[in-house]
């Protein structure tokens, strides 16, 4: 979308009004509340299905019609949700079968959420039935604004149903021919070849589960799934309402749903927000969370992302559900605005009294009155996002990429080979994201089939596998001028699994980066080599690739063990552009120096002129710069020219204190 859904913050979430059916005095005691929180938007009805459709065709839509006037007379506009995620127990009784079936082969019973086949053709009738009746009766509702799809899509089903639909789709990903399967699953080793596709089953703990291109497939299938069961579900949105757009909330970076291809069937991105503040470890959940953000974020070409929920205070999951300290939660609301959320969002708005959740954090606590730290905290904040309008609709310029890749996740945890403990896909991914995130450079998230060409700089942690194309993207990156980073363990087989032949890294990469990967090296925990580099040392643990260079130039060497003095570093000129290869894990220290030379080089500089203190982060967002402190003390931040103070609207210049857990929003 091009344009904004709104002009302003959305600041609001998760109401259940539902819940209170028997105390409607409370819906109006909402109302009251709402404005005092600065409350702009209302998600409504994710859970309501067995209030819409109490028994089978029989459809009652009284409150909501209550609810969504209610919302209304008082300037609340509606992000209006389909119920799918969690089913009445009728449907589940009548229709057994839309229960799914775990990998044990045992049928689930009804309960908790999500507990549905996503192949049930019962069940996706049922969906289209109840979203239909949504979209006819509220397709004119002014307070309707957005479409909230189901609620955090995830799992798998091993049923009958789901076992011919993984058939199909396997027929269709093989050209329906199976010997084409059997030589891309390499089915001779073992014997494991395959004589009819009828022998073909998900992979299961009891049966096959050592084929890892059938397991790659597998979540393919699982996500194409989950895909085609949203499209079946917004079908009737699309016909009935078109002009309302459509979300669904994503989980962090869920690795059961290609979230990156998912995104091309959304008009708006949103994700639930849920960051560990209570572990001890600020800054570098901080950093963690950013990178998720940016990975949002750039799903759909730096297009504006909601975050679709968080919390005000604590959450009901963790081990020890510890408070964060004041103001942290605001911070974390005012990171999301800084990276691209045109949403802060929570689940939920009043405390349940009873379920599951009763006591996680909410606007609204069980005392049901304003005078809360936590009810304080949201009003301030609602009341700073009024202010922040400007920032709607921006988009982020980046030249540096990194590339996170949902398929290549998968891959990476499948292989069985070298270090089978600590692979940590996602943290070496953040490591070399981290040092453009503490210098206040913008930095994009993609996958391996984005257009490289925009960006001067990308950096492709442990790039295991290679989907078709990325050879020659790669290639012809570099050869036109681009700067490209890859590690070890890169650039090792394709989209089956299938290891190149002729030497790693994969065909024509070996004469892009100049290299030639003969063996690796696995380090158990607490062994340790170490390598030299710009005349320092650096740690190195778990994984060492033993590499020559073959016309590529060495940036540094081993230190230890029979492969001392080999390269562990290079660089190599091709054609116009530069490709490297760090043939280690490295540590935070290496990556910031690495990094920090390579900004040097390329002449990648901070979005701003600001300079702060260790622990304070610089984000730019059009012509608003966030400065945040995630640490535990106050930090000076030192400013290149008076700014104007947006949420106090006071000239400042000099130097400036930015308090712990604070921030502070500059033009």
């Amino acid at each position: 979308m091009d344009k904004p859904i709104f002009d302003h913050i959305i600041h609001g979430g998760d109401y259940n009004p539902d819940q209170w059916i028997n105390t409607p005095e409370i819906w109006d005691e909402d109302m009251r509340l709402m404005k005092l929180a600065h409350i702009n938007s209302a998600t409504v009805g994710i859970f309501s299905w067995s209030m819409l459709e109490p028994e089978e065709g029989v459809y009652n839509f009284e409150f909501l019609d209550k609810i969504l006037d209610k919302l209304h007379e008082n300037n609340i506009a509606v992000i209006l949700s389909t119920p799918s995620g969690a089913r009445p127990a009728w449907l589940s009784q009548k229709y057994p079968e839309v229960l799914r079936v775990e990998e044990t082969g045992i049928r689930n019973e009804y309960g908790v959420r999500h507990n549905h086949c996503l192949t049930s053709p019962v069940y996706r009738e049922k969906v289209r039935n109840i979203n239909t009746k949504l979209a006819e009766r509220y397709k004119n509702h002014p307070a309707v604004k957005m479409w909230h799809i189901s609620n955090e899509y995830c799992g798998e089903c091993h049923c009958d149903l789901c076992q011919e639909a993984f058939r199909n789709w396997l027929k269709e990903y093989y050209h329906n021919d199976l010997e084409e399967l059997n030589f891309k699953w390499w089915n001779g080793f073992w014997s494991h070849k395959m004589t009819d596709w009828s022998q073909i089953n998900s992979p299961k703990f009891r049966g096959e589960n050592h084929v890892s291109a059938m397991k790659l497939c597998w979540n393919r299938f699982v996500s194409d799934s989950h895909i085609s069961f949203f499209e079946n579900e917004i079908a009737p949105l699309r016909e009935i309402t078109p002009d309302i757009p459509i979300t669904t909330n994503f989980m962090k970076m869920y690795d059961g749903i290609d979230y990156q291809g998912f995104a091309k069937h959304l008009d708006l991105v949103s994700w639930d927000n849920y960051p560990a503040w209570d572990k001890g470890r600020n800054v570098e959940e901080a950093c963690d969370t950013a990178f998720v953000h940016d990975t949002f974020r750039s799903m759909k070409d730096g297009q504006p992302f909601f975050m679709m929920e968080s919390t005000t205070s604590l959450v009901n999951w963790h081990e020890v559900n510890k408070l964060p300290r004041p103001g942290l939660q605001s911070l974390s609301a005012i990171q999301a605005v800084a990276h691209g959320a045109d949403s802060v969002q929570y689940f939920q708005w009043r405390k349940s009294r009873g379920g599951h959740e009763k006591y996680h954090g909410a606007v609204v606590d069980h005392c049901g009155h304003e005078h809360t730290r936590v009810f304080g905290e949201v009003s301030r904040l609602g009341a700073e996002l009024e202010k922040l309008n400007d920032v709607v609709g921006g988009r982020s310029d980046s030249k540096v990429a990194v590339i996170y890749d949902w398929e290549n996740s998968w891959a990476v945890k499948h292989f069985c080979g070298y270090n089978n403990i600590n692979r940590k896909y996602f943290e070496e991914c953040v490591k070399w994201y981290k040092p453009f995130w503490q210098k206040g450079v913008s930095v994009d998230i993609i996958p391996m089939d984005t257009d490289f060409s925009k960006y001067d700089l990308v950096i492709a942690p442990f790039l295991y596998m290679l989907k078709p194309g990325t050879i020659k993207r790669i290639e012809d990156y570099v050869k036109k001028g681009g700067s490209f980073v890859t590690t070890y363990l890169s650039c090792l087989v394709d989209e089956n699994d299938l290891c190149y032949l002729g030497g790693f890294p994969a065909n024509e990469l070996k004469d892009v980066f100049g290299i030639w990967c003969e063996e690796t090296d696995s380090l158990p925990e607490g062994m340790k080599n170490s390598v030299a580099y710009n005349g320092k040392e650096y740690s190195v643990e778990h994984v060492c690739d033993i590499i020559h260079a073959n016309g590529s130039s060495v940036l540094g060497n081993y230190e230890k063990d029979f492969y001392a003095g080999s390269p562990a570093i290079t660089v190599n000129n091709y054609g116009a552009g530069k490709a490297y290869y760090v043939a280690f894990r490295n540590d935070e220290d290496f990556s910031f120096d690495f990094c920090n030379a390579l900004m040097n080089e390329i002449d990648i500089s901070s979005d701003t002129a600001l300079e702060a203190e260790s622990g304070v982060i610089i984000r730019k967002r059009g012509n608003v710069i966030f400065a945040m402190n995630f640490t535990d003390s106050d930090k000076v931040i030192c400013l290149d020219k008076e700014y104007t103070d947006i949420l106090s609207d006071e000239k400042i210049s000099g130097k400036i204190t930015v308090a712990s857990c604070g921030y502070r929003v500059l033009r």
